[in-house]
């Protein structure tokens, strides 16, 4: 299906980025009050301010910085997760983690490589949810929950359905995030599996400029 859909109003050609229907079809998390079934996996503000997302997952590969997280929950109207701690360990996540709830993140993203101290000194820190990164079945789950960690983020590539399943069948009542690819039907596979809520990743600027600049010289 197509990612994004015009609509001629009042002359002029608006952009709305549109996720996936079947992302809806999720059961959602429920934080605060809010149900969230759909997240948007960008730090693209532009993309953020255009988007039908229920949330941002605000995780990117380079050392956290505060500023970052700064801008983006200021500037976005629906609730950011803030990635906080991966590469970076230590004491340093504890206080990224603190700048970005007194910021008023979401929740807090830690990726695979933290340890389960390091996850515990981060949720006994901050009151919001600490979500924890699963790359690989090998992953002591239980050791990740007993650590504190409130939500699973299942991001295994290709295998990342059939990990869900895995993690599913064991603990048939834990929070899961999971990467739903790009059809609508990885997604539905991914939800069938269950996971409760999907991240998506849209196209880049660059992409979408790409195609609307084909478009222009059409004209």
């Amino acid at each position: 299906m197509s990612f994004f859909s015009d609509s001629l109003i009042k002359k002029e050609t608006f952009w709305f980025e549109q996720l996936p229907l079947s992302c809806y079809q999720a059961r959602g998390i429920v934080v605060n009050g809010r149900r969230i079934k759909s997240l948007v996996f960008t730090t693209d503000l532009a993309i953020i301010r255009n988007c039908d997302a229920d949330a941002v997952f605000a995780v990117y590969p380079f050392t956290p910085q505060s500023a970052i997280s700064h801008a983006l929950i200021n500037g976005s109207y629906i609730p950011v997760f803030c990635g906080c701690g991966g590469t970076t360990k230590g004491l340093r996540t504890l206080s990224l983690a603190q700048d970005a709830e007194g910021q008023s993140a979401m929740g807090i993203v830690l990726n695979a490589p933290i340890s389960d101290l390091n996850l515990l000194a981060v949720t006994k820190v901050v009151d919001i949810p600490v979500i924890i990164t699963v790359v690989s079945e090998e992953t002591d789950i239980a050791a990740r929950l007993a650590s504190g960690a409130s939500i699973l983020n299942v991001a295994a590539g290709p295998g990342t359905a059939a990990l869900v399943r895995k993690i599913r069948r064991d603990f048939p009542e834990v929070p899961i995030i999971a990467s739903g690819g790009n059809t609508e039907e990885s997604i539905q596979a991914t939800i069938a599996t269950g996971a409760n809520a999907i991240t998506f990743t849209p196209p880049s600027t660059a992409e979408l400029f790409k195609s609307m600049m084909a478009r222009y010289r059409e004209s």
